[in-house]
Parts: structure tokens; sequence; C-alpha cells
């Protein structure tokens, strides 16, 4: 939508972009995945702050929201996969054989992100960063349509005080323990 000049409270506007979106996950040669959007990768862009803020604007537009979901769905095919999202376990993926809520503090995700976005040489403010944290969880909350908040048969996990690889190893016990990836 803003690649495209398109305001992010018309959802009129916003449907038949939500509905057409030409994204694609390709593998690359670290064996990772790589997101592209019209032929470019957006793999680092879709993660940055200001994007994640543009997306909670729009995710509140029930159109928009249900033109998405089955496009979403559809990416579920065999062997299976990692989705991260505010919503995944909740609507988009909820027979998900196990759904991980990860949270963290507002204040330790934004000493996070204030961190990355140092490393990666950009400016930034933390005491910003943790007010924009609050608003957009607080808006994402209290959304009428797929609210964020963990699915009943979530596991919850606050990594306020973990670690990366605390935070991984934990997943992967609870991974291995329902049968999801070899031990």
């Amino acid at each position: 939508a803003q690649q495209q000049g398109v305001a992010l409270d018309d959802a009129e506007a916003l449907l038949p972009l939500a509905e057409n979106l030409p994204v694609e996950f390709k593998q690359n040669a670290q064996g990772g995945v790589d997101v592209w959007l019209a032929e470019q990768e957006v793999s680092n862009t879709i993660r940055e702050e200001k994007v994640g803020e543009l997306a909670s604007q729009v995710a509140v537009l029930p159109t928009v929201r249900q033109a998405l979901l089955k496009r979403q769905q559809d990416f579920a095919q065999t062997p299976g996969l990692v989705a991260d999202g505010r919503d995944m376990g909740t609507v988009v993926f909820p027979q998900a054989p196990l759904k991980i809520f990860l949270t963290a503090s507002a204040e330790e995700r934004a000493r996070r992100r204030f961190q990355q976005l140092q490393e990666k040489g950009f400016p930034a403010n933390l005491e910003a960063l943790i007010e924009e944290i609050r608003e957009r969880d607080e808006r994402d909350m209290g959304r009428s349509v797929a609210p964020l908040k963990p699915a009943e048969d979530a596991v919850v996990i606050d990594s306020t005080e973990m670690g990366i690889e605390e935070v991984v190893n934990t997943i992967l016990e609870h991974a291995n323990s329902r049968g999801l990836r070899p031990a």
C-alpha cells in the first residue's frame, strides 16, 4: 500500500492489493527462506519497526484481514511451516499442532530493537521505541477482529529474561515432546 500510495485506512482501495499480493517465499543459498514482494526481496524490510507499525494500522480493517487469511492458510503444506505473526495461532492456523506465544516486556523488546537498529547503523530512540511498541500492543489487543492474545492451547514463553539460544531450545523441547521434529 505504501509503495502504491494507497492510504492505510482506505479499505476499499486496500482490498484488491490484499487479494492480489504478489508475495513469494524462496529458498536462498544459505538454506534459509527469503520473502519476495513483486520481484523485490523484502525479508529484512518486513521486519523493520516502521513496517510493523504500518501493518498494525492495516490489520484493523476486517475486509483486508479476510482477504489475506486464505492466502496465508494456503502456505500450510507438507512438511509444515513455522509462521510468525500476532494471530497465527488464534486465527490463521488454529489447528496447528504447536502454538508458541512468545512475549517479552515492552521495555525489553524496545531494547532489543534499539540494539538491532544501532548494529545496522540506523538512528534510534529507545524511549520512542518503547512508546511505539506499547501503542501497537494496545491497538492490536483492542481490535475487534483477531485481537492479539495467546491461543487457548498455546505455550506462552516470556523471553524477557531469556537469550535467543534459551528461547530456541525451549521451543524445540516443546516441538520434540509433540513429535514434530527429530530429537
